[in-house]
C-alpha cells in the first residue's frame, strides 16, 4: 500500500509540474568550443570540428536549441519515457561535443606467451594462438595503435570506440586461471584455482 501511494503521489506531481523539476542532467546547458560547429537540421543534430563530423537523430520528444554557443535541451511533450530521453539526449550531445575535440580512446592489455598485436595498414591483426592470426577490418572514424602488449582504439564517437575495443576484447578474453588473453587496461579479472595434483601415500 504505501508503495501504491508513493507512485500515485509522483505521478501527481508529474501531471501538476511536468518536467519543470524532472531530469538535472536534462535541464544542464552545454557549451560550444569556439573550434566546434553544431547544425540543427528538424531531430538530425551534427556536430563537426577539424577533427571529423559526427551525426544523431533525436526523439521526436525532445527539441535541441542553440543559444549563445550553449546547446539547450527541453522536453516537447510529457510521456513516461520523456524524462530519460531528456537526460540521455543532453548526455549524448555532450559526448559528441568532447568527441569532436578531445576524442576518445580505450586501450587494452595482451597478456600470454607467444600472444600477440600488429597493425596490416590501418587494420589490426591478433595472433592469439588460433591456427590462423585474426585480421579485424578498420572501421571509419576509427584508429588502431600498437605499442609492445598495448593496443589503443581511438576515435571520436565514444559509442564506436566502445563497441570496436569490446570486439577486440571478444577475440581472446582472459581465461580465469592464468589470465591470459586480452583485457582492458587496468581491468581486474577473477582468477579460480586450478585443481592441485595429489600424490598417492
Amino acid at each position: 500500500m504505501k508503495m501504491r501511494r508513493k507512485r500515485n503521489l509522483v505521478e501527481k506531481l508529474f501531471v501538476k509540474f511536468g518536467n519543470k523539476y524532472m531530469s538535472r542532467i536534462g535541464k544542464k546547458p552545454i557549451k560550444i568550443p569556439d573550434s566546434v560547429e553544431i547544425k540543427i537540421d528538424g531531430q538530425k543534430i551534427t556536430v563537426k570540428s577539424s577533427n571529423g563530423e559526427i551525426f544523431r537523430e533525436i526523439r521526436p520528444e525532445i527539441k535541441v536549441e542553440i543559444k549563445e554557443k550553449e546547446v539547450f535541451v527541453t522536453p516537447l511533450i510529457d510521456t513516461k519515457k520523456t524524462n530519460a530521453f531528456w537526460g540521455l539526449t543532453r548526455s549524448l550531445l555532450s559526448n559528441m561535443i568532447t568527441g569532436v575535440t578531445d576524442g576518445y580512446e580505450k586501450k587494452l592489455e595482451i597478456q600470454g606467451i607467444g600472444y600477440k598485436a600488429s597493425l596490416d595498414g590501418e587494420d589490426l591483426v591478433l595472433e592469439m594462438g588460433f591456427s590462423h592470426p585474426v585480421k579485424l577490418s578498420c572501421p571509419e572514424g576509427i584508429k588502431f595503435l600498437v605499442e609492445k602488449n598495448i593496443i589503443s582504439v581511438k576515435g571520436i564517437s565514444n559509442e564506436l570506440v566502445g563497441h570496436i575495443a569490446a570486439k577486440i576484447r571478444r577475440v581472446r578474453p582472459p581465461e580465469p586461471y592464468k589470465g591470459q588473453g586480452i583485457r582492458y587496461v587496468g581491468e581486474i579479472v577473477r582468477r579460480k584455482v586450478g585443481k592441485k595434483a595429489t600424490t598417492a601415500e
